[in-house]
């Protein structure tokens, strides 16, 4: 089974792991809250499959301004 969209591709949409983790987790939510769908059509059926082949597709991105998604990462690196 292959599984998409890669991690390798993508890590180059997001510069590492744990920010495509907490990127695609706050996109999940908001899907699953009814906001608008950024593609016309989806592999997956899961709101989290839906957040990464955006994120793969170049329509989610991260707000440089935005110091949020940084912060939430460091917190997932230190609990390892």
């Amino acid at each position: 089974m292959i599984i998409y969209p890669s991690i390798d591709k993508l890590l180059e949409k997001v510069p590492s792991r744990y920010s495509l983790a907490v990127l695609a987790a706050k996109r999940a939510h908001e899907l699953e809250a009814g906001d608008l769908k950024m593609l016309s059509d989806y592999k997956s059926d899961k709101s989290v499959g839906k957040a990464l082949e955006e994120i793969a597709a170049g329509d989610v991105i991260i707000d440089p301004k935005s110091k949020m998604l940084e912060r939430d990462a460091e917190k997932l690196d230190h609990k390892d």
